[in-house]
């Protein structure tokens, strides 16, 4: 039968969630818990990516397994994970569920603090200098009117396109928080970051609306700003239709 997992994730220690070689990563750390309660090694897939040092409020991941899981399974697997991974939830799943094709949506949010802020250090990024906000909503305004997005999308990637489905991007602040939250059916690689990276130009009037409408027409990553730091990202939720989801 296939389970998916309802989980988070503090990213700070981990190279992201994707396994890879000589590095510690979320999945693997997930998959090495899973394995001393069932016995057996046990792959799981992930609703994305999540690069190095990004964190993720809500995320899916499912695998397959044939036995029965305890009514205390969570409890059990949240007792062999470290602090900063916590299993939130498990269901039964349709056995062609997919956690990363099935996603309908999924949100980020990136935090910005205007001051320094020794106990947010590791989860926002701090920028001192003036920002035009409605400058950058504006902006955010004419980033939903396009579908094609390789000027924010890392380099030297297989993606088959470029095309996202933008409905949400708006930059909101809180005394002295900056906070950018997008939604989109589906990311590119480093997407979100290059795109605060390219808006705080905007906000710094560094480059215009016209000149931030041109970079994305480009699809020319080197037109576009830089890549802001990971720790002031989050993975804030990833939706999907969960009308044949059953609570274990």
């Amino acid at each position: 039968m296939r389970i998916a997992l309802e989980l988070k994730y503090d990213g700070g220690n981990y190279h992201g969630w994707q396994f890879q070689n000589n590095v510690v990563t979320v999945q693997e750390v997930i998959q090495e818990g899973l394995h001393k309660l069932l016995r057996k090694k046990t792959a799981i897939t992930g609703c994305g990516r999540t690069d190095t040092g990004v964190h993720a409020k809500h995320f899916i991941a499912h695998f397959d397994y044939d036995g029965e899981l305890s009514d205390d399974f969570v409890f059990r697997l949240n007792n062999v994970l470290p602090k900063d991974i916590g299993i939130d939830a498990i269901y039964h799943v349709p056995d062609n569920f997919n956690a990363r094709f099935a996603a309908t949506a999924r949100t980020y949010k990136y935090h910005i603090s205007k001051v320094k802020d020794p106990f947010g250090r590791s989860y926002s990024m701090v920028f001192y200098r003036g920002l035009d906000v409605d400058l950058m909503n504006k902006a955010c305004t004419i980033l939903k009117t396009h579908k094609e997005f390789g000027a924010f999308c890392k380099s030297h990637t297989q993606n088959k396109t470029n095309i996202c489905d933008v409905t949400q991007a708006e930059w909101t602040q809180d005394k002295s928080m900056l906070v950018l939250t997008i939604t989109a059916n589906r990311f590119l690689r480093n997407m979100v970051r290059a795109i605060v990276g390219t808006l705080l130009e905007v906000g710094e009037n560094k480059i215009s609306l016209q000149e931030f409408e041109d970079i994305i027409v480009s699809q020319n990553r080197q037109r576009a700003g830089y890549s802001v730091p990971a720790q002031g990202l989050f993975l804030e939720h990833v939706a999907y239709n969960k009308t044949d989801w059953k609570k274990i």
